[in-house]
């Protein structure tokens, strides 16, 4: 098992907030799952700090400010897992995680449902018994890399007439006055929702939405089973999100709200 889920509840009353966080550590490495527990615990603790600020965002409808907030503290919470990395001695780059989270706020009167996180996996929208794939996909800014010569690379001279230095793919020693380069990051997702009556949210790790995207029975089945208001027992939902289907065995968590 590489994955882990967490739900919290922060505040009382309409002032509360829900959490529910989960991951998936790096297949066929050491402390996979241990990772994944890491990085739940530190996004907990994080938007457990910020709950007051998160929801007077959430009820003001401040996409902006909710976007720029949670993508900080995915930063700090994912940069505290690399730390512990180093502290063990580990591979940052395999004692990793996926990170995906939803923000449920308690007052019934703010409809907003806010997902973020860092890395592969779904968000759903059952409506009506049609399923909607609502996954932010990254923007071209956030994976864009170096210039590449002929598509946005620097000129072969400058203005003045200079030449500049052809690339031979020989690597260039890091200055010991700037910081090494770090290896790219995965970008980060967000989406803001308005939810209606009805709705059925599903936010799950790519062992779900990978057959969820590409197996029309299993979509079809789901749809039946979980339309409508009322939501099924845990027993019921365990039972349906584990329905096996031909092709795909990943480790499968998910994470549902039925709209009132």
């Amino acid at each position: 098992m590489i994955d882990a889920l967490l739900t919290a509840r922060f505040g009382s009353g309409e002032q509360a907030l829900l959490l529910v966080a989960m991951a998936t550590g790096a297949r066929a490495t050491p402390g996979a799952h241990l990772a994944a527990a890491e990085a739940c615990r530190w996004i907990g603790r994080a938007v457990g700090r910020s709950h007051q600020r998160l929801v007077e965002d959430l009820r003001a409808a401040r996409r902006g400010d909710l976007k720029s907030g949670l993508h900080r503290l995915t930063d700090r919470s994912l940069g505290r897992l690399r730390a512990s990395a180093a502290e063990q001695g580990a591979d940052p780059e395999e004692y990793t995680a996926t990170l995906r989270c939803l923000l449920l706020p308690a007052d019934p009167d703010c409809r907003t449902r806010v997902f973020f996180g860092v890395g592969d996996g779904g968000l759903f929208r059952l409506r009506d018994g049609e399923w909607q794939d609502i996954e932010p996909r990254p923007s071209a800014a956030a994976t864009t890399g170096a210039p590449v010569v002929g598509f946005g690379s620097p000129p072969a001279e400058t203005p003045e007439g200079d030449r500049l230095t052809l690339d031979f793919g020989i690597p260039t020693p890091p200055s010991p006055y700037e910081p090494a380069p770090q290896p790219p990051r995965e970008p980060f997702r967000f989406r803001a929702s308005v939810a209606r009556p009805g709705d059925a949210l599903v936010m799950c790790t790519e062992g779900l939405a990978g057959p969820l995207r590409g197996e029309a029975a299993l979509c079809a089945y789901l749809a039946r089973r979980w339309s409508g208001r009322a939501a099924p027992g845990l027993a019921a939902f365990l039972a349906d999100a584990q329905v096996r289907v031909k092709g795909y065995a990943d480790d499968r968590t998910a994470a549902a709200v039925w709209e009132a």
